[in-house]
């Protein structure tokens, strides 16, 4: 095994999607262990193929599995990447010990987003409003209407009278209002922020695709979804991503992973989602207990992560004659997702391989008392 010190773990990470791709195959290859490539029909930024790419970690008949996701909102995929590759390479002490449990790793759920540097999808969706019912009527969020082009307005940057229309917005409704009148997810305007789609997409059409090949026979499932841009620098807040609202399930959680956030009871930075990608977990894995957790890491001031997010969508929306200031705002969108420092870097590394081998520790451990009950 290769020490896993700083220069290690800083390899882990990378500048492109491409090169992210590569790491993750090689590391595979390394294994010896099989890729399934779920390729998209569209190009890359510099024409690269782009693919969701898939690896079983363990016995394919496994009723015990961790899921490791990353990549879900395409620009944020640079860190969870760097965690399933360096989860591929780490030491395997006491592998033979992890009685029927696999890993399944997918990573980039959404290819052309971590490509092209879009938080969204081909479709400009945000892939966690995706996982809707679409034969029912869609969620409605009256609070983005009246904010959406506030938010994307004609001019960039927003003129004052635009940001102080928002400011009185928030005044009215507070800043948790603010965010979910933003952030919630809308089905009203799809050139906007937050679109949660008319149809499913290609993302979570071969997401739903993966779970039905990989977990039919999976009876006790955690899953660590990867995401970056809410919260303190370095700090991977553990969102509790569980439906089930049993107490019991809950601290069986934090059994495994320590003290838990909620959207639910407000203790998490982010709000309740409409459509998030855990919902096809619960639908596609029916068989299956599960637990799972987003761990979200902190990058920069929300201040900063928006006015970029808001940027990269206004140039989507209106676009822009100038190709410098194009290409600086696109960096500055990967940048309030991905900072590329050593100390950062560090934090995601230690916080997720931590994560991954309690949810491992977890599943034996729920195997060795069933065994004796």
């Amino acid at each position: 095994m290769e020490k896993e010190n700083n220069a290690w773990i800083d390899g882990l990470f990378s500048h492109s999607y491409a090169e992210a791709r590569q790491k993750f195959l090689s590391a595979a290859a390394r294994r010896g262990l099989a890729v399934e490539s779920h390729e998209l029909a569209l190009a890359g930024a510099d024409g690269e193929t782009l693919a969701t790419d898939v690896v079983l970690d363990g016995p394919a008949d496994a009723s015990r599995m961790l899921l490791v996701i990353s990549g879900v909102h395409g620009v944020e995929g640079f860190c969870g990447s760097a965690v399933q590759t360096g989860m591929l390479l780490r030491a395997r002490e006491g592998a033979d010990a992890l009685r029927d449990t696999a890993v399944l790793h997918v990573h980039a759920v959404n290819p052309f987003g971590f490509s092209h540097l879009r938080r969204v999808t081909q479709e400009n969706v945000d892939l966690n409003r995706n996982f809707v019912d679409f034969d029912k009527p869609l969620p409605v969020n009256p609070g983005y209407a009246e904010i959406h082009e506030l938010l994307l307005p004609a001019v960039w940057p927003p003129q004052a009278e635009v940001e102080a229309a928002l400011a009185a917005y928030r005044d009215r409704h507070g800043a948790r209002g603010l965010q979910r009148a933003m952030s919630l997810g809308q089905h009203g305007f799809a050139d906007g922020m937050f679109f949660g789609g008319h149809r499913p997409t290609w993302s979570n059409v071969i997401f739903r695709r993966i779970l039905q090949r990989h977990a039919p026979k999976v009876r006790q499932l955690a899953s660590i979804d990867v995401h970056t841009g809410l919260g303190a620098y370095g700090v991977g807040e553990r969102i509790f991503a569980s439906f089930d609202e049993d107490p019991a399930v809950l601290a069986r959680a934090e059994r495994w992973w320590g003290e838990l956030t909620s959207v639910t009871s407000g203790t998490s930075t982010s709000i309740p989602l409409t459509g998030p990608i855990q919902t096809a977990i619960t639908e596609e894995c029916r068989g299956a207990q599960h637990l799972g957790i987003c761990l979200e890491y902190g990058t920069w001031p929300s201040e900063r992560v928006t006015g970029a997010l808001r940027a990269e969508h206004w140039l989507h929306r209106h676009g822009d004659t100038d190709p410098a200031r194009a290409a600086a705002i696109r960096q500055a969108l990967k940048d309030a997702f991905y900072p590329d420092a050593a100390d950062w870097k560090l934090a995601v590394w230690q916080q997720a391989s931590q994560a991954c081998l309690r949810a491992l520790e977890g599943l034996q451990e729920d195997a060795s008392q069933a065994m004796l009950a």
